[in-house]
């Protein structure tokens, strides 16, 4: 009896080993990492969900390869060695066969080190200071070619010459602003004045006095995360609003809008590769697919449009590479299109978009309303040539 019982568990292994084993050879582990907590949890929870959306779409119709993809989500807590330590745990503990995620730059730059010393592939949705390419890294997001200065030369032809820049104290506003400044004085306006507060700073008077002295003629904003609702409800007090004084934003989109409270916000501008009211086709998809999942009056912004087309662009340059191996799908995305959200993208050599760009003017239950756009699609050009001569991807 005792030999028969030692056979059957045996056995019993033995089957639960193989069901593992063909378990596992049916999906394919991915990463979700953002900040789920943390002042930028006001942005990044939802991008975190329009990722999952597609992944759920992908899995609906039967995966990529075959394969189901299941998720490991981590929380990036809006701390930059917190990102660097769950994109290790990610690669090297979780073997996820890419990651999409980050949000900040130094969230970025943080794990960069750690995707090239691993040789990991991360998709990153939002918009950014340009001056990097890595071929590990996918930048969807807007370079500074695809958002600030085109922001900057709508702001000059609407005759706006004096520019305050106002931004969070870390390195994609300032590098932004360095950038910015650069072309102010090429375009012979002016630089009124420039100031930063520490990520999630919620004290403005200093910061209000300063653009009271200098009396601009816009603001051009990269403040991140929850900061900007102290700084509109402070700029208000003030006495500032739209008609008198208008600011263009770089990260406050539909979802910051509601956020903020529309009454703060109506009437001022953003500049982006996508607002939640285009009207084509696969945006039109995409937004009924989002609120059907999160509510009606779930609000959509140009990060979670990236990120929902990332996990696309991976499944897409996964089949065409037949593999997983990060670097062959780094190699096989090259050049591939397709109509998304934001309109026809394709991705470049340097690993970014060619996309359109729009701006737009905030108004009833905090929508854009799209009052430029670019004439088609802008390609991507990660080094600026005025603020970084001679600098170009390998």
């Amino acid at each position: 009896m005792s030999k028969l019982r030692s056979v059957c568990t045996t056995t019993l292994s033995l089957i639960l080993a193989a069901a593992s084993s063909a378990s596992a050879q049916s999906t394919v582990k991915v990463g979700v990492l953002h900040s789920l907590t943390g002042t930028m949890a006001i942005s990044e929870i939802t991008v975190a969900n329009a990722a999952q959306l597609a992944i759920d779409e992908i899995n609906a119709k039967g995966g990529v390869l075959g394969k189901k993809i299941v998720v490991v989500k981590e929380d990036g807590a809006s701390d930059w060695p917190t990102f660097a330590t769950k994109a290790e745990k990610l690669l090297t503990q979780d073997k996820v066969a890419t990651v999409f995620g980050g949000w900040t730059s130094a969230s970025r730059k943080s794990m960069l080190p750690v995707f090239e010393k691993n040789g990991g592939l991360l998709f990153y949705p939002v918009q950014f200071e340009g001056n990097e390419c890595s071929p590990n890294i996918i930048y969807t997001g807007a370079q500074p070619n695809q958002q600030a200065l085109p922001a900057l030369e709508w702001a000059l032809s609407k005759g706006y010459k004096k520019i305050f820049l106002l931004g969070s104290d870390y390195v994609y506003p300032r590098t932004a602003n360095l950038i910015l400044k650069k072309h102010i004085t090429d375009m012979k306006a002016t630089l009124s004045g420039e100031e930063y507060v520490a990520l999630g700073g919620t004290e403005f008077s200093s910061v209000i006095n300063k653009i009271k002295a200098a009396k601009p003629d816009v603001i051009i904003n990269t403040l991140n995360g929850d900061s900007n609702v102290s700084f509109f409800k402070q700029y208000q007090a003030a006495g500032y609003k739209a008609s008198t004084l208008p600011v263009i934003s770089f990260s406050i989109a539909e979802q910051e809008a509601q956020a903020i409270g529309t009454q703060l916000l109506n009437g001022q501008y953003a500049t982006w590769n996508y607002f939640q009211s285009l009207p084509n086709p696969a945006n039109k998809k995409f937004v009924a697919a989002y609120q059907k999942k999160h509510g009606a009056g779930a609000a959509i912004t140009d990060p979670m449009a990236h990120a929902y087309m990332d996990v696309y662009l991976w499944k897409a340059a996964v089949e065409k590479a037949r593999s997983f191996e990060p670097m062959a799908v780094r190699k096989a995305i090259v050049g591939i299109s397709m109509d998304s959200p934001l309109g026809k993208i394709t991705v470049a050599p340097n690993g970014s978009l060619t996309q359109a760009v729009y701006t737009g003017i905030s108004g009833a239950g905090g929508q854009f309303k799209v009052v430029a756009q670019s004439k088609g699609v802008v390609k991507p050009e990660p080094y600026d040539k005025l603020a970084f001569p001679g600098k170009t991807c390998p």
